[in-house]
């Protein structure tokens, strides 16, 4: 697969520098954009991006890798992400997160084999007054029952 963003999605990465001061602050959102194209951040991707802002490889590099919300290896087209701190915990999110494992027969960051699915455990998603909770993709579910985890993952192609 070629690394290269289309000419809308150059305009994108425009857009998002100039909300910034400088390159380096928009490294992030152009990180965003280049998953949601490629689907995972990988070397080749952080060189490109790193080409693209005027950065050092390693600096792309560093940020990709300290923070979670970036892939550094192919997900699923449907990532779950089911939260299992405090108020998760409390409300149910230990028992969604064993019922998930089980239902995909995959644990912590694995891709079912066809994948369709990868899954992750997360500390916490912002949503405690919603809990429990999970995420696919960029799609919150709160207050969610293993009853209601079954109807959405049914309607996933």
């Amino acid at each position: 697969m070629e690394i290269i963003f289309n000419e809308t999605e150059l305009k994108e990465v425009e857009k998002i520098k100039s909300k910034y001061p400088t390159d380096q602050s928009a490294l992030m959102g152009v990180l965003w954009l280049a998953q949601k194209k490629f689907g995972w951040i990988s070397n080749d991707v952080m060189a490109y991006v790193a080409g693209l802002l005027n950065l050092s490889p390693a600096h792309v590099e560093g940020v990709a890798r300290f923070y979670t919300m970036y892939f550094k290896k192919p997900m699923g087209k449907y990532h779950v992400q089911v939260c299992t701190n405090v108020s998760c915990m409390l409300r149910g999110g230990e028992n969604i997160w064993e019922f998930m494992k089980d239902k995909l027969s995959i644990g912590h960051m694995e891709v079912t084999p066809d994948g369709k699915f990868s899954l992750e455990e997360v500390e916490c998603m912002g949503a405690c007054g919603g809990a429990p909770m999970i995420a696919i993709n960029e799609d919150y579910y709160e207050n969610i029952s293993i009853n209601r985890i079954e109807q959405v993952l049914s309607t996933l192609e």
